[in-house]
């Protein structure tokens, strides 16, 4: 079709939705919103053309359709992760345990038991979670709320509020999205009180640092990067002592946090919140959709006084979570009061961890084996690494078999975003002008939708 020349040419509200193109939108749709989609691109169309573009009547009604079909198409869809970053924030971190279906299903039915006691009146509803926390940590009591950041917050703002909070200079972090210990602590109210140097900290430094207005001792994991060579930083244990002798809280912000000890697998140590407890910390907090393979939501774990004292803060209501988040950290840690086997294999985050390179490697052979056939594609497998990923175990690397493609006829940028678009969206990262799939992080019986997705894409370029 010949491009519109003249913005005099845009069809009329009214003959747009005469396009037969539009008519299930017509049928199923509330009138005026299907009116302010139509304007808001109808006005972008005009200012293209102002812009001298070459449009037409085609482009318009796609343009219309693909925000139609954007508006009414769920976004929060499953996905595969071909990436090789297995707690991957843009894919949503930690992929549930096995099972986590029918307790879901249960709650999403009608209406479900949130807070509500067996006599019918208003409950806890930290109660169950908080008897779940307590077995598997040894905490006195336990509660959580929408994500560590949060839960950090909750923490500075009912405990430190108006007065000093101490921090080893080495411990003020930044995560990724700009999340910093020094903003966070600033929102809360509390005072951030620095002390010792970036790469060394001595228990002395925290000592000579408390004074009538100091509120409690915080250490945070350095959860995304490791600092090497000339270093110190106090021993928690060293400053329970400290607490203990001035009277003050112990906040241990473990970030990613572990619930069981991954050094036993090779992999290298998280800090355990059992350890931490253990240890005397007043206070422990750590993120549910990391390790902990759960929802997102940030843990609290520590002495009873204080996790009441969080209960009770008006901010507790503004950052608690919804009876789906829940349903999912309940059985989540129900799933940690399971024998080790049972957890391996349930656990989808330490089955990732723990997958065989000889299974990644079947998987990625049995890829490449049926798309021999792709004319004008070059296939190779070969060993890489993956990450981890959300700031765990930050240091680590995981080996790996990844599907190395090469298609002569189009871009890899043009097969990634082909990739990306299909239904399920496929993601997979580009090196070296090759299009890589690592099979880490591929479910079993991904591998078919895979396969038949770049025969349809590559055997029809």
């Amino acid at each position: 079709m010949n491009g519109i020349k003249d913005i005099r040419e845009i069809p009329s509200i009214e003959k747009i939705l005469g396009f037969s193109e539009l008519k299930e939108f017509i049928d199923e749709l509330e009138h005026s919103y299907l009116i302010k989609v139509i304007r808001e691109k109808t006005e972008e169309f005009r200012k293209r053309i102002l812009n001298k573009e070459i449009l037409s009547i085609d482009d318009l009604k796609k343009s219309i359709i693909e925000e139609l079909n954007d508006l009414t198409q769920p976004y929060y869809t499953y996905a595969i992760n071909g990436l090789g970053v297995i707690l991957h924030t843009g894919l949503g971190r930690a992929p549930y345990i096995e099972g986590i279906l029918q307790p879901l299903l249960s709650v999403c039915s009608g209406y479900s038991k949130l807070q509500i006691d067996e006599e019918g009146r208003r409950a806890d509803r930290y109660k169950k979670l908080s008897k779940l926390l307590q077995i598997i940590t040894g905490a006195e009591s336990g509660m959580f709320v929408n994500n560590n950041a949060a839960a950090t917050m909750l923490i500075l703002n009912t405990i430190g509020k108006g007065k000093e909070v101490i921090i080893s200079r080495g411990q003020l972090i930044e995560i990724g999205g700009s999340f910093r210990i020094p903003d966070v602590m600033a929102q809360s109210g509390a005072i951030l009180r620095e002390v010792g140097t970036t790469n060394r900290t001595h228990l002395k430094d925290y000592e000579s640092a408390i004074n009538e207005n100091t509120a409690a001792i915080l250490r945070v994991h350095q959860s995304n990067y490791r600092i090497s060579g000339f270093t110190k930083q106090v021993p928690l244990d060293e400053l329970v002592m400290l607490g203990k002798k001035y009277n003050l809280p112990v906040i241990d912000d473990l970030g990613s946090g572990a619930l069981i000890d991954f050094s036993k697998y090779n992999l290298p140590k998280e800090p355990l919140v059992q350890e931490s407890i253990k240890i005397g910390a007043d206070i422990v907090c750590f993120s549910g959709d990391k390790l902990i393979g759960g929802p997102q939501c940030g843990i609290i774990v520590g002495k009873k006084e204080y996790i009441e004292r969080l209960k009770k803060n008006p901010l507790t209501r503004a950052l608690r979570c919804d009876k789906l988040t829940s349903a999912v950290l309940e059985a989540t840690l129900q799933l940690f009061l399971r024998k080790e086997e049972k957890i391996k294999k349930n656990h989808r985050v330490i089955s990732l961890l723990l997958k065989p390179v000889s299974e990644i490697k079947k998987q990625a052979r049995w890829c490449a084996k049926q798309l021999q056939g792709l004319p004008d594609v070059k296939l190779e497998v070969k060993w890489s690494v993956s990450e981890i990923g959300g700031g765990s175990l930050s240091t680590e690397q995981l080996p790996t078999y990844v599907l190395m493609i090469k298609p002569e006829k189009i871009s890899v940028e043009n097969l990634a975003r082909r990739l990306r678009l299909c239904k399920p969206p496929i993601f997979g990262r580009i090196e070296d002008d090759h299009y890589l799939l690592d099979f880490r992080t591929i479910f079993k019986g991904e591998e078919k939708i895979i396969v038949d997705t770049l025969l349809k894409i590559l055997g029809n370029k």
